[in-house]
């Protein structure tokens, strides 16, 4: 099937953490038969930032520059099969939504439900209230059977949680770079809801433990006050992240606050290191264990103390703990996987589409 898809970027991660998720997912459903063609705006200096490598492969890519262009695109779209809308597409999202919803075959894709229903829950004339029912399917970046069924109470005909995964061809160990070794290391976008975590399982856990050497790496902390033992690295762009997984004794993850109060929300950086063989260790959410297995493939905490306690474990009980991750992740959640779901939900939309 011909699959024309909005959303916010396939070529750049800066200030797009979904890329990742998108390249997996489509470029396994292009194994799987369909034509994509991803059309994303000209927004937020992305296009001055690319850092995917060949997605023509898998891809047709186009970029648009304001309303006339975007609705030529709209025009492109309507001889799809599908037309996909991701959240977040950071221009004009409200227009793409109203427009898309009237697409024979629509379906909306959510990369942030947390924030989308809280959203929706604040706003009685939120834009997507009435349009979410006249979409074919809701597919959900995460959040369970929470999220499943407050899309569910809003009208939507299906709903189904496609979540984050490994592509062993993009994600695997490397060796480690001096300048990138570490004994923690957390790579995320200073973003509102996530900085007071970052502080508590971060920065607290480098002030606990002063002799050891964390970096923070992602967009926007340039600001930041940080310990003295925390280096800041930047912007890290995709083609980085194996060697800064395989360079650092553990790796944090952070969820922001909205995806950790939902849970079952595993974001990339999850994935990205465990395709690295990289122990991790995350903030406890709910759902985490339908994921990994705490305590045997990832290491849960509930604050900065555990953090710094978790590094205080041999080396080789972390090399193990990364390498338990990276089978689990292998056996059970491949962009491939995740690829035939969608495969499978788009089916069921056809089909129930032409029932009707």
């Amino acid at each position: 099937m011909r699959l024309h898809v909005f959303g916010s970027s396939l070529v750049s991660t800066y200030w797009n953490g979904a890329a990742t998720y998108y390249r997996g997912i489509y470029k396994h459903l292009h194994a799987l038969g369909h034509a994509i063609t991803f059309a994303e705006p000209d927004i937020y200096g992305r296009q001055q930032h690319r850092d995917a490598e060949d997605v023509s492969r898998f891809a047709e890519t186009r970029v648009y520059r304001g309303r006339a262009e975007l609705d030529a695109e709209l025009r492109r779209a309507e001889d799809a099969d599908f037309a996909v809308l991701h959240s977040g597409v950071g221009a004009d999202d409200a227009y793409l939504a109203a427009r898309l919803a009237a697409h024979r075959r629509a379906v909306y894709w959510d990369v942030d439900a947390p924030a989308t229903l809280a959203a929706i829950g604040e706003r009685a004339d939120h834009y997507l209230r009435p349009l979410l029912p006249r979409f074919a399917h809701v597919l959900t970046y995460g959040g369970g059977p929470p999220v499943v069924q407050a899309f569910l109470a809003l009208g939507t005909r299906n709903c189904t949680p496609v979540y984050n995964g490994f592509d062993p061809e993009t994600h695997f160990p490397v060796a480690a770079e001096p300048a990138w070794r570490c004994d923690l290391v957390f790579v995320g976008h200073r973003l509102p809801d996530r900085e007071a975590r970052v502080e508590e399982f971060l920065f607290r856990a480098a002030r606990r433990a002063p002799s050891r050497r964390f970096l923070l790496a992602g967009a926007g902390w340039e600001t930041a006050a940080l310990p003295p033992n925390v280096r800041y690295g930047g912007h890290a762009p995709s083609h980085l992240h194996n060697v800064i997984n395989s360079s650092a004794r553990l790796v944090l993850n952070v969820d922001r606050e909205s995806m950790a109060r939902c849970g079952y929300s595993p974001p990339t950086r999850i994935f990205e290191a465990a395709g690295a063989g990289a122990a991790v260790i995350t903030d406890a959410w709910r759902g985490i264990e339908e994921f990994f297995a705490p305590g045997e493939e990832i290491l849960l905490a509930r604050g900065g103390d555990d953090v710094a306690a978790a590094l205080a474990r041999p080396d080789a009980e972390l090399r193990a703990l990364g390498a338990r991750m990276r089978a689990r992740a292998a056996a059970a959640h491949t962009y491939a996987q995740r690829a035939a779901q969608v495969h499978a939900a788009l089916g069921m939309s056809e089909t129930a589409r032409e029932a009707a």
